[in-house]
């Protein structure tokens, strides 16, 4: 059931993870997703948010991507928002997920800058405004330039921000300096999430107020802690947990996403560390930097 705007604020804070999705001999593992769901809410994640490119929603089938989306909604169980990515780079198909998310009772949306084609901002504005007409959804924009190649622009996001339901914007663009302008032009009601966790620290201290993560997936307890502690206020808390958590930042990174990610999941026994192509397995030396990192957090 979808929440009324003003409670989905408030909810919509906090450590959030961008869920990986797990396989088993080619297949979406539902028993492991099950499974995984239910310790991301115990250990204190906020919100989950299923098929993002964390989920490998390139490869996943239509059929797939929407059983995700169902799955995670009813084990959910009303207990945390469920953020369901919706985007695409054609309209039409974003407009299909965004039905399908609406009808299986997720609380929002999650919808990427259109990919590949390189819309002008206006074209931006236009798919967006399209999606946000077609939906009672709550979206939350998101902004990767490094993936998308076009860049949703802040004179842009804040036309947008106008529209009633688009309450609010992942932003992983790793300018820091975006969350003051967006909180200028957007207002400070407007829900900004880091999508990049090596910076979710400056980005909270400068408006923001939490991350759909990728650490999340390993650790979602620090991340969690973490989280809660800087919308207390108690950024030397933060900045100690920060410390422990930077290496697995790092190495989260340090191959293909979401290999890495997978394989420490795998030897904390949440999931097999299966992905599909194009991305392969991690390296030796990805596999080692993810050893080392888990150690550092006091995780193995």
């Amino acid at each position: 059931m979808t929440l009324d705007l003003s409670r989905l604020r408030g909810s919509l804070r906090g450590s959030m993870p961008a869920l990986v999705t797990p396989f088993r001999d080619g297949a979406v593992d539902t028993e492991a997703l099950d499974k995984f769901i239910e310790w991301q809410i115990a250990e204190g994640s906020r919100a989950l948010v299923p098929v993002g490119t964390t989920g490998e929603s390139p490869t996943l089938s239509h059929a797939e991507h929407y059983a995700v989306i169902t799955r995670t909604v009813q084990v959910a169980a009303g207990r945390v928002p469920v953020i369901a990515g919706c985007g695409s780079n054609d309209t039409a198909t974003a407009r299909a997920h965004l039905a399908h998310a609406e009808a299986a009772g997720a609380d929002a949306a999650l919808l990427v800058v259109p990919y590949y084609n390189k819309p002008s901002q206006a074209g931006l504005v236009a798919h967006f405004t399209a999606l946000a007409n077609a939906t009672t959804l709550p979206i939350i924009l998101y902004n990767i330039p490094g993936r998308s190649v076009a860049d949703l622009g802040t004179a842009a996001m804040a036309e947008l921000a106008k529209l009633p339901n688009i309450v609010g914007v992942k932003d992983a663009t790793g300018n820091l300096g975006r969350v003051s302008a967006q909180r200028a032009a957007c207002g400070a009601d407007f829900i900004q999430l880091s999508g990049n966790d090596d910076m979710a620290l400056g980005f909270n201290a400068l408006g923001g107020v939490g991350a759909i993560s990728v650490t999340a997936n390993v650790a979602p307890r620090l991340c969690a802690d973490m989280q809660a502690a800087m919308l207390a206020g108690d950024y030397a808390k933060a900045l100690a947990i920060n410390d422990r958590l930077w290496p697995l930042h790092d190495a989260l990174f340090s191959d293909a996403s979401p290999g890495p990610t997978k394989y420490a999941l795998a030897r904390l026994g949440h999931m097999t560390g299966d992905v599909r192509l194009p991305i392969l397995p991690p390296s030796q030396a990805s596999r080692a930097a993810v050893d080392a990192a888990l150690a550092h957090a006091g995780l193995v």
